[in-house]
């Protein structure tokens, strides 16, 4: 069973992958609705896969993804991104996030992300 830490600033969204993830067999650790408090979990907690919004106050994904692979360059990191932020995910990619998925999304396609993730740890 993999841990996971989800964050996003919408708490309805952290509920939903959160709902996904456990009914196939992960177990999510943490959740944090900014980047500060994510990268402060993730010190503290290490879990296997990190799903990661882009777009939230305080702190943006991308920031917190260069901040987080600063601290573990292995980190494995699914950004979640809106239609439109091709801009924003060339700039993940090179910050070294491991896979990404678009909203809106289905539950196969989170379920199919994570596995495709966790087959590579």
């Amino acid at each position: 069973m993999k841990n996971v830490m989800i964050v996003d600033d919408a708490a309805f969204m952290r509920m939903t992958i959160k709902r996904i993830l456990e009914n196939d067999n992960y177990k999510v650790i943490a959740e944090a609705e900014n980047g500060y408090k994510a990268i402060e979990l993730f010190k503290e907690l290490r879990p296997d896969i990190i799903s990661l919004d882009i777009t939230m106050p305080e702190m943006d994904g991308i920031e917190t993804l260069r901040r987080i692979k600063e601290i573990d360059a292995k980190a494995k990191v699914i950004m979640i991104t809106a239609m439109g932020q091709d801009k924003l995910v060339r700039e993940a990619v090179k910050l070294g996030a491991t896979s990404f998925l678009v909203k809106p999304f289905n539950e196969s396609q989170l379920i199919q992300t994570f596995k495709q993730v966790a087959s590579r740890i």
